[in-house]
């Protein structure tokens, strides 16, 4: 046994796409042991998303890391013999196939958790698991626009969906937050739990805030942009070499940025914005007023000026100044992920422990463990290899 926090816990996982694997993922940081069961010869499709990472998929290196690989054929009987086995052998067992596929297979999480009351089974749904949108698949972007998030999103003049996965991050991680739960609880009680989180319902949750002000006031809130509904000044204004994003949260925040950042004592006491209330009501004459000022400095200067005065600020970078940021370089942040096309570079969890430092395995072939796993289930090289050339089971 390791000091990793989920050392000796076993998950199969039934997954695809990104928001059961990026749970799984996790899981694996923490130290559990994730056996990824995939379609022989294809495999989890996001594995032919795109070729961006030395010719493998950018999503499926970036969700798969630390797991090992069985591909099985479930809708062979023998297929399922193996996939049953595996589960029974397993503390969680996940998955996010479409509405009702698992239990066609004949894996239903309910039955399953009924057959072994200690078993934990989590499911990820598009809107759960009754409701008039129950059977209707659901993919990242249908979820953003049925929960109104691209309403939310994008500029006055046009909706926008993000620009990452949001509704399966959202799912993804609820799902890892109820799976460290159910085990917690098991660990109390010996009791496992049925799980379930849907997409819908994740999102849902993220868009509290402006759902109280659409519930309260009957307003819905305006895109804005790299603005702020709630808040002004809260934007991105010109600099003499650029831009520079400005978020100020209070009334203190306004009056530190336009008398002691930009020497405008009189803006600061305009009665028009004065409170954060005022501002809001009157968001154009006041980043018309910010901008006026902050256009004469550099974005290096009006950083350290805003730093210095308490008034937080950030360049807005993209994807590249992600990539070299100091704060991931001086932190030590980067580390070496093994794949099947090379080592390529990977961040770090951001779950920090201070006595440790989480795994990051390696990204599997499609099959790379069917083997090994097949003779810790008490195949022999014989039944193993009939298997393989019957097609039941794919090898890397």
């Amino acid at each position: 046994m390791t000091d990793l926090p989920l050392d000796g816990v076993t998950v199969v996982a039934l997954e695809q796409a990104v928001a059961a694997p990026l749970a799984t993922r996790h899981m694996a940081d923490l130290g559990a042991r994730v056996i990824k069961v995939e379609r022989v010869g294809e495999g989890d499709f996001a594995r032919n998303y795109d070729r961006a990472v030395e010719g493998l998929s950018s999503h499926f290196v970036w969700l798969n890391r630390g797991k090992e690989s069985i591909a099985i054929d479930l809708k062979s009987s023998e297929g399922l013999s193996v996939a049953r086995r595996l589960i029974d052998s397993a503390d969680v067992f996940v998955q996010n196939s479409a509405p009702g596929a698992a239990a066609r297979l004949g894996l239903d999480p309910v039955e399953l958790a009924a057959a072994d009351p200690a078993l934990i089974t989590a499911s990820i749904t598009g809107y759960g698991d009754g409701g008039p949108f129950r059977d209707r698949k659901a993919y990242d972007l249908l979820i953003q626009a049925e929960t109104g998030l691209v309403s939310l999103t994008g500029t006055p003049d046009a909706a926008s969906k993000t620009g990452v996965p949001s509704s399966d991050i959202a799912a993804g991680m609820y799902l890892a937050q109820s799976v460290l739960a159910a085990l917690f609880r098991k660990a109390r009680t010996g009791r496992g739990a049925v799980l379930d989180v849907s997409m819908f319902d994740a999102t849902a949750e993220w868009i509290g805030h402006p759902m109280y002000v659409q519930m309260h006031t009957g307003e819905q809130l305006p895109r804005c942009g790299l603005g702020h509904a709630s808040i002004v000044p809260y934007d991105s204004y010109p600099t003499a070499d650029g831009r520079l994003l400005i978020g100020v949260q209070n009334d203190r925040g306004w009056r530190a940025l336009m008398a002691d950042v930009l020497g405008r004592p009189d803006v600061a006491d305009d009665p028009r914005l004065v409170s954060n209330t005022d501002r809001v009501a009157h968001r154009a004459e006041c980043d018309d007023a910010v901008a006026a000022e902050t256009v004469r400095f550099t974005a290096s200067d009006l950083s350290c000026r805003l730093e210095a005065a308490g008034v937080p600020s950030a360049v807005v970078n993209d994807v590249a100044g992600l990539v070299n940021h100091p704060q991931l370089a001086e932190r030590d942040r980067w580390r070496t992920v093994t794949t099947p096309a090379g080592p390529v570079r990977g961040l770090l969890p951001p779950m920090g422990f201070d006595d440790l430092e989480l795994p990051m395995g390696d990204v599997p072939e499609l099959g790379a463990h069917s083997r090994v796993l097949l003779a810790e289930l008490g195949y022999d090289e014989a039944a193993s290899e009939r298997l393989v050339s019957g097609g039941v089971i794919g090898v890397e």
